[in-house]
């Protein structure tokens, strides 16, 4: 039973920064690739970014290349989403999960969904 805790979310300009936070127990949290989703107002959910279960390699959907970053904690069961350069349709609520698989660079997620974070950009 994985429980996933995320924050960080909140209102920021176009352009601003947002850092995400997603703390994860229940599970060897280092032994998993980890992946951040989001889902905007009328829309299904998407993939974000992926982080191998060391940090060593990381995917990126092609909206968010070259201003997200993901990256890991394994001493703190913690994985973050810094974004950078935020756009209006970066608004959504952005959620964590471990990845049962990468296929394509896409995690494929394993457990329930936390609550999210929202994330609200305005122009």
């Amino acid at each position: 039973q994985v429980q996933l805790v995320e924050s960080g979310g909140g209102l920021v300009q176009a352009g601003g920064s947002l850092r995400l936070s997603c703390v994860v127990s229940g599970h060897t949290f280092s032994r998993y690739h980890m992946g951040w989703f989001r889902q905007a107002p009328g829309k299904e959910r998407e993939f974000v970014a992926t982080i191998t279960w060391n940090g060593g390699t990381t995917y990126y959907t092609d909206s968010v290349k070259g201003r997200f970053t993901i990256s890991r904690d394994n001493a703190k069961n913690t994985v973050y989403l810094q974004m950078n350069s935020l756009k209006p349709e970066d608004t959504a609520v952005y959620y964590c999960n471990a990845c049962g698989a990468i296929v394509q660079g896409d995690c494929i997620p394993r457990s329930s969904w936390g609550q999210g974070t929202q994330v609200t950009v305005s122009s």
